[in-house]
């Protein structure tokens, strides 16, 4: 089988090389899949440079949420027969940018069918990471004004559609006049460009100076600081990532007089600490997609041959929506 391996550290491009290496089996709890997709996201880039929670053991193949198909089933393991059309995590060192690859039985769920086969690989963690922010952590109501930093991204994408699905008003901020077409198409209700606007000017314009009730951040550094200025009274800042390359600072004593809250959000603890309801998240997310509330935007489908090309362009911050390989 091919497989994209990372033999040392460094960018994607650098150290990923297309390989011809030993078919897998699956071991006790995984799942042998063809991989009929595989998302990249930015954890995939971290991953590669070593700058991840997640590091697995030299060579691995990157690619941590795929959408395959069974083709053998690990001692134990059940729920499960050979023919499934699946989605979920890779079992690490074996990801998706590989003809094939493991997944865990545990982290892995039916194929939503209202989704194409790229568009379920870019479900799983974008689209989680989203419903556990905006409606587990920060309990996000119809009518409040949710601000969204890199709307266009992969998991920015995700919570301007689940945003709007829960019935807030939603201010995404991007970086670049396609950006801004993408974000208008993802359902945001203002987008601002911040390379030629002020998000915080904009959000208390909209807002009337009441500012954003809750702002869902997978950026850090600079737009963390900044969206403190324009934070409402009893709104909920979430941490997301740190995309921007800076991880900032909390000033306790800002948020003790503004009044607002700061919540980091790890959604890959979710899926040990309480599986069930990682498993209730994907049923509803599933009924959004079949009733078409949400769809991964995909803006490009990838041969294998050029994932690592496109996985560095996303950790350069040049594509919008989601970034898939396809066989």
């Amino acid at each position: 089988m091919k497989a994209w391996r990372v033999s040392e550290l460094g960018e994607p491009r650098d150290v990923m090389s297309l390989d011809e290496v030993p078919d897998l089996q699956p071991g006790a709890g995984q799942l042998l899949v063809r991989v009929l997709g595989a998302a990249a996201n930015f954890a995939d880039a971290l991953i590669c440079r070593g700058l991840y929670q997640v590091r697995p053991p030299l060579p691995f193949t990157p690619g941590l949420e795929l959408c395959g198909e069974v083709i053998d089933v690990g001692p134990g393991t059940s729920g499960f027969a050979v023919g499934d059309r699946v989605i979920g995590s890779a079992a690490l060192p074996a990801g998706g940018f590989a003809e094939l690859a493991l997944m865990g039985a545990a982290t892995t769920f039916p194929a939503p069918d209202a989704l194409d086969d790229a568009e379920s690989a870019a479900l799983y963690i974008g689209y989680q990471t989203g419903w556990f922010g905006l409606h587990r952590r920060a309990h996000l109501q119809p009518g409040e004004t949710l601000l969204v930093h890199a709307a266009a991204g992969g998991v920015g994408s995700a919570a301007v559609q689940l945003g709007k699905a829960a019935g807030a008003r939603v201010i995404g901020v991007v970086g670049g006049p396609q950006k801004v077409e993408v974000a208008h198409r993802l359902g945001a209700d203002v987008v601002v460009d911040r390379h030629t606007e002020d998000f915080v000017a904009v959000v208390k314009d909209v807002t009337q100076g009441r500012g954003a009730d809750v702002v869902f951040d997978p950026v850090g550094g600079d737009a963390y600081q900044r969206s403190t200025k324009c934070i409402a009274f009893e709104g909920r800042i979430l941490v997301v990532g740190f995309a921007g390359g800076q991880i900032q600072s909390a000033a306790l004593s800002h948020a003790l007089v503004k009044n607002y809250s700061i919540l980091g959000l790890h959604w890959g603890l979710y899926t040990t600490k309480d599986p069930a309801l990682v498993r209730k998240c994907h049923e509803e997310l599933s009924k959004l997609a079949a009733d078409g509330v949400v769809k991964p935007l995909v803006s490009e489908r990838l041969a294998l041959d050029a994932v690592a090309d496109g996985l560095q362009r996303l950790a350069d911050g040049t594509t919008v929506g989601r970034v898939a390989y396809v066989p």
